[in-house]
């Protein structure tokens, strides 16, 4: 009994020592390392409520540790060729050069002139393309993709990247760690089978490596021979032909990118490689002399929890405060943070006309529940939000004044705005932009009302409020 007595009496002063020294711990990290006030209020409020438990939680998904790691590869490694860009360097006229310059401060990467860009609507015209460029290919392909199905379109591309690789082609495929399959990924065993060498962005099945289940790596790349790029917000699945009558169609939009801009989309996957696997990428099989391809400016902004926190959302604030006619915004799920929905609610306060379209139904229902809690600031301020008919459209796309486009693989809520590895494309083309404006428009079905949030049950509305809270996670 005797010695039972002195462990329990040696646990209560630990535990009475933890009660103090673990809050006052995370207390001192929260207040040096959390600049967003709520997230460090949060935290501290959980640690001294409930010590052990809430210093655990903070160990494991308050701290970012992603960033850190990232800006050591920053310094340690320097991605070669962009001396020899120089001259393709592009200065913006009018009112987008504000844009461009601040752009240009925050990532780092210069506006490039002398690119060309083709829009792919959907698998069905996109997939072929692609597997056409993969079937030319003389030197290297890189391929990165949130999801990567072992379906039938996943095995064409499985197939033409063998066939690649008997070519003496250098092959590197990166798929998410969740979005390709977390317990099985098919299209990795039947790419490692082939020698082809495949990873996945933070995958683990490690306790300790929890910390990182939420943050995902969102980028849809594909290069080929370091000239030719694809980008944009298509995965790769059967999903996505919809001439085939699939159950759940998925439509979507991608581009096919030549020019000296290529160079900033295979930096950016070679980050993504360097960060997941420790290889450098180097030479030129995969960063050749590229040369003007056409005449648009065009330049790759990345984000994600790293060096690139929430650069594609300060293009789009910036872009908004600088509209002076229209924001056409099309988006899978619109669930936006406080500041880009103030931003977005006081440009349409002071006369821009604010369009936003979103699918009826998405294909997460959670997400469209949370979605509906959101709506009635945007409709107070003058912004009209439109429901496009099915089948659901998985764009990305941004046209502001009919001059400057944004698009790629980011959504417009919590979690592709700070938690996920994302890319997008500034595009400095009228043309362009007119072709995408008409686009967003041709899907402007149905206007979302003041009636129809008000008919809604109060059951509905609690319900959509309550998942709203919890959109990084959805």
């Amino acid at each position: 009994m005797n010695h039972w007595t002195t462990v329990r009496e040696w646990l209560s002063h630990a535990y009475s020592v933890l009660r103090w020294v673990l809050p006052i711990a995370v207390t001192v990290h929260a207040l040096r390392r959390k600049q967003d006030t709520a997230a460090c209020t949060g935290w501290i409020g959980v640690c001294w409520i409930a010590p052990v438990i809430g210093t655990v939680l903070y160990l494991m998904f308050g701290i970012n540790r992603v960033q850190r790691r990232a800006r050591k590869l920053v310094d340690e490694h320097a991605w070669s060729g962009r001396e020899t860009l120089g001259q393709y360097r592009h200065a913006a006229q009018g009112n987008m050069a504000h844009l461009a310059r601040m752009l240009g401060r925050l990532t780092e990467r210069p506006l490039m002139r002398g690119n060309s860009l083709q829009v792919l609507h959907d698998g069905d015209y996109a997939y072929p393309v692609m597997l056409e460029a993969i079937r030319h290919a003389q030197s290297s392909v890189v391929l990165c993709s949130y999801i990567f199905r072992n379906d039938r379109v996943g095995q064409d591309f499985v197939a033409e990247l063998v066939r690649a690789k008997a070519r003496g082609v250098s092959i590197r495929v990166l798929v998410d760690g969740i979005g390709s399959g977390y317990f099985r990924c098919g299209v990795k065993r039947a790419l490692r089978r082939a020698g082809i060498p495949c990873r996945r962005f933070m995958h683990s099945v490690w306790p300790w490596r929890m910390p990182f289940i939420n943050l995902r790596n969102h980028r849809k790349i594909l290069i080929v021979d370091g000239r030719y790029g694809f980008m944009g917000g298509l995965n790769i699945g059967a999903e996505n032909l919809l001439k085939s009558k699939v159950k759940s169609p998925v439509a979507d939009t991608h581009f096919a990118v030549q020019g000296p801009v290529v160079r900033q989309l295979a930096e950016a996957f070679a980050r993504d490689w360097s960060f997941t696997t420790g290889e450098e990428l180097h030479g030129a099989i995969f960063f050749p002399q590229l040369t003007p391809q056409g005449d648009m400016p065009m330049r790759v902004v990345t984000s994600g929890p790293d060096a690139d926190l929430e650069k594609i959302e300060y293009g789009m604030l910036q872009a908004i405060t600088l509209a002076r006619h229209s924001v056409r915004l099309m988006t899978p799920y619109f669930v936006p943070d406080d500041r880009f929905s103030t931003v977005l609610t006081l440009a349409a306060l002071r006369g821009v006309h604010v369009d936003v379209v979103v699918p009826s139904s998405s294909n997460h229902v959670l997400i469209d529940y949370a979605r509906d809690a959101s709506m009635r600031p945007f409709l107070d301020a003058g912004c009209r939000i439109w429901m496009a008919a099915p089948p659901f459209n998985h764009s990305k796309l941004m046209v502001v004044d009919d001059e400057w486009s944004f698009v790629g693989s980011t959504n417009l809520d919590v979690r592709s705005l700070r938690l996920n590895f994302e890319i997008n494309l500034e595009v400095y083309d009228t043309a362009v932009a007119q072709d995408l404006a008409a686009f967003i428009d041709s899907r402007t079905r149905r206007r979302l009302t003041h009636h129809d949030l008000d008919r809604r049950p109060l059951w509905a509305q609690l319900r959509n409020s309550a998942l709203r809270l919890l959109m990084p996670y959805l």
